[in-house]
């Protein structure tokens, strides 16, 4: 028979030369079909839900930098990916018209051959400064395109910060402020929340750990799991540098009161920035 004696590729030529043609693109001004939810979180949008809440004036957008590394032996690796996800809701409700992009996830955590800083350890992810950087213009542009007017870049993570600065300084030039990129160094300076709660009574005597009452704190007000809460209260080592943990609603208070100093100064700090133009 004929067929015995095609090959495989013969077979699949056919399939190789139809086009597969492209997605028809929708008419931008299709009325949304269905009820809107309502989140500051882009990518839990549809993009007629976003195209609608840029239409009421919500012009601005969060770009987080976060990170996954190692952070001692009660931490998760992706702690400030959580930490943001709590802190950039509450910034965007506080500047209103904001919406926060998917949280940036991969950072420069150290070179990766030979292996420095976090890539010492196993679970750590890391880019080249580069590569980062290269990402996060990237990441600007496509909001640029789709016409948001503020962009803010503002991370968890201390080496996040000069790859963050180096992209809003160079998108300000070449764009002329339209839109605006706004770079809050504001919201990591950790060595003013260290102080702030040492001011509060919080005096902690270091481990050794990549850990903290501060972090700690924050990601229990979060999500118990990310410090693992229970596996350390049935260990005996619900505490860090000194300090209980213990009672669980305490800690949880203290989490919710640094969130909301650090958003507060990332707020002041994103109108100071967005009031000089």
């Amino acid at each position: 028979m004929l067929w015995r004696a095609l090959s495989v590729p013969a077979l699949l030529l056919p399939l190789a030369l139809t086009a597969i043609p492209d997605p028809v693109a929708p008419d931008p001004k299709t009325p949304r079909p269905i009820e809107a939810v309502e989140t500051v979180f882009l990518e839990d949008l549809t993009w007629m839900e976003v195209r609608d809440v840029m239409a009421t004036g919500t012009d601005t957008v969060i770009i987080a930098t976060g990170g996954i590394e190692q952070n001692g032996p009660y931490i998760v690796t992706g702690k400030h990916n959580y930490v943001l996800k709590g802190a950039t809701q509450l910034i965007a409700k506080k500047l209103g018209k904001t919406l926060v992009a998917p949280i940036v996830a991969y950072v420069p955590e150290g070179d990766i051959d030979p292996p420095s800083l976090h890539m010492k350890y196993p679970g750590s992810i890391s880019l080249r400064e580069e590569t980062f950087q290269a990402m996060l213009t990237d990441i600007c542009a496509s909001f640029k395109t789709t016409g948001f007017k503020r962009i803010i870049l503002l991370g968890d993570s201390g080496g996040n910060q000069p790859g963050m600065k180096a992209v809003a300084e160079n998108l300000n030039k070449k764009w002329g402020g339209q839109p605006q990129v706004i770079y809050v160094p504001e919201f990591y300076n950790y060595g003013n929340i260290t102080g702030w709660l040492e001011s509060q009574g919080i005096r902690q005597e270091p481990e050794g750990l990549h850990d903290d009452f501060g972090m700690s704190a924050q990601l229990l007000s979060i999500d118990p799991k990310t410090i693992r809460t229970e596996q350390r209260i049935k260990a005996g080592k619900f505490r860090i540098n000194g300090v209980d943990l213990a009672p669980q609603e305490k800690t949880v208070e203290w989490g919710r009161r640094i969130l909301d100093y650090r958003t507060d100064k990332a707020v002041a700090a994103i109108k100071a920035a967005s009031a000089k133009r």
